[in-house]
Parts: structure tokens; sequence; C-alpha cells
């Protein structure tokens, strides 16, 4: 029993469990209107309903392919930028004013001109996630970039390290702390941005759900979305960045 408590405590699992110990307690004891916020035992029949009738299913599934798409061109275009801005800085001189321009639009305030542009379907939302998550992946991937210690490359110029051996083997490994800060921020990001666009203009996806169930006055449903959406992003979020070390551990990064 002790051994239990003391796993509970160090896999930061006591919060949560106090949360939703007074959660079910104030439903049970009638602390608040249970129809605006349900308790516990209804979130969950909630969900295992989606579950079996493959309504939830089908909203994780169209979310996740628009996740994968916006956030998978996302990183490439911001990576490569941002390498080609550290080595050719008159290139950044040029384009910089305009990022900065860029980077202060919400990304939240285009999405009338992406509707009226592309109507309803798959690529105002892609290009949402786009825009939401480019530049913490280029900002953190430059910044750590230029941040590396150009002593480490000097030496590597007296040992004859060409210039791309010197940006592998010194520059680059010193930059992967800030490039992964920046992918997990823009992977959070993406999320945000794709169940803002899905409350708006969407005929799938989670935040379609959440939106459809208001409507219908399901708070159930609508709690139980939030719940999903936190967990999901959670969990993709630890997939993506074991595999990222794993990778980094191997080798196959570098």
């Amino acid at each position: 029993m002790k051994s239990i408590k003391n796993s509970i405590i160090c896999s930061g699992l006591l919060v949560p469990i106090m949360i939703i110990f007074i959660w079910w307690l104030g439903s049970n004891a009638f602390w608040w209107n249970t129809f605006l916020l349900p308790s516990p035992t209804q979130t969950a029949s909630a969900f295992f309903s989606y579950l079996q009738n493959g309504e939830l299913q089908k909203h994780v599934c169209a979310s996740l392919s628009r996740i994968i798409k916006g956030f998978g061109l996302s990183a490439v275009i911001a990576l490569s930028l941002a390498l080609l801005c550290s080595q050719f800085p008159a290139l950044l001189t040029q384009i910089e004013p305009t990022l900065e321009f860029f980077r202060h639009i919400p990304p939240m305030s285009v999405i009338p001109l992406l509707i009226l542009w592309f109507g309803i379907g798959e690529s105002p939302k892609i290009i949402l996630i786009i825009l939401a998550t480019f530049f913490p992946v280029f900002l953190n991937t430059l910044q750590g970039i230029k941040a590396s210690d150009s002593k480490l490359t000097e030496v590597a110029k007296v040992f004859g390290y060409s210039h791309w051996n010197q940006f592998r083997f010194v520059v680059l490994p010193e930059a992967i702390p800030s490039i992964l800060t920046g992918l997990r921020l823009g992977l959070g990001y993406s999320w945000r941005a794709l169940v803002a666009a899905e409350l708006v203009a969407a005929a799938s996806g989670l935040g379609y759900m959440i939106l459809d169930a208001e409507k219908l006055s399901r708070s159930d449903v609508v709690l139980m979305g939030i719940f999903v959406i936190g967990a999901l992003g959670a969990f993709i979020d630890y997939i993506f960045f074991s595999f990222l070390k794993l990778s980094l551990k191997k080798g196959y990064m570098l």
C-alpha cells in the first residue's frame, strides 16, 4: 500500500486524482448545477458512448490527419528556412522585417479570409496550423544555431573540418535542445489552432464535435471532448519527444 502511494506521488498523479475526487464529491453533493458541470460518471459515460458508436474515432482521426499534415509542412518549411538564414545572413536581413510583420498577426484573425478563399475544406485548417506553428520552430532553431560556441567552430577549422562537417558535428548538436523546444511548442500550438479552426468551419474533428455538443446542450460531451484533446495532445507530445530523443541517441539525426 505504501509503495502504491509513493508511486502515485512520484508519477505526478496525486493532483489529478485529487481534482477528480473533489469533482465527484461536489457533483454528488450538488455543490453546483450538474447540467452545467456534469459529474465524472456522466462524462465517462459520454466517452464510452461515443467510443462505442464510432463517433469519437471519426473525429479524432480527422483532427490527427490535419495535425500531421499541417505540423509536418510547417516543421519542414521552418527548419529549412532557419538553416538557410543561418548560412546566408543576407537572406535573413531581407526577410526579417516581413517575418516580424506576420509574426504579430494572430493566426485566428485570418480565418474569415481563408474561408473566403478556400471554403470550409481542409486547406484553411492546414494553412492555419502552418501559420500558428511556423514561428516557434523557426525562431528557436535560428536562435539555437546562432548561440553555438564560436570557439568550438574555430577548433573544428584547425582540425580541417569542412564547412558542412563543422555544421553537422559542432553547430547542430549544440542547437538540438533549442530545435526540440521549438518543435514541442509548435506541436502544442498546432492543436490550439486546429481546434479553433474546427470550431469555426468544419464538418468533422474534435473542435466540431465540441461545438455540435454545445448546440445540443450536451455539456457532458463538451467536457469529454476537452479531456480527449488534452490527453491526446499530451500523449502525442510524449511519443514525439521520445522518438526524437531515441533518434538522437541512435545517431540517426546527425
